[in-house]
């Protein structure tokens, strides 16, 4: 069961990394969400949600291998996809590239909720 709640954990990571790339520019920013950024103060903030992501996804894997903060990792990740889930839920009429990452999301969910339930009944919560 460890080893489900580390690969689990490692999918989320890898979730919350993707972004990452976003830091880079707007070109990249406008391929990852389909979005025009011509205003400067929405590309540093956009840039800077990517560096929160990178942050977030290393977590993620770092906490995967530490059993002692996987339910920390669990938490963090159902905080960062239910709140952009909910987001994108409430604004709707989303492009494309944003439903892409609402259906990433959910997956992240569901692993995360499964890793929770493993830690709830493994008795291997912090």
């Amino acid at each position: 069961m460890e080893k489900i709640v580390t690969g689990l954990l490692l999918l989320v990571g890898v979730i919350h990394l993707l972004p990452v790339s976003g830091v880079l520019g707007v070109e990249r920013l406008t391929a990852l969400y389909g979005v025009t950024l011509a205003e400067p103060n929405l590309e540093i903030l956009m840039r800077h949600r990517a560096v929160l992501f990178g942050l977030l996804g290393l977590f993620l894997v770092y906490a995967a291998f530490k059993p002692s903060l996987q339910t920390l990792a669990v938490i963090a990740g159902l905080a960062s996809v239910v709140s952009f889930i909910a987001l994108a839920w409430s604004v709707g009429d989303y492009n494309h590239s944003v439903r892409k990452v609402v259906l990433a999301d959910v997956v992240a969910i569901i692993a995360l909720m499964i890793a929770a339930a493993i830690l709830l009944f493994s008795g291997k919560q912090s």
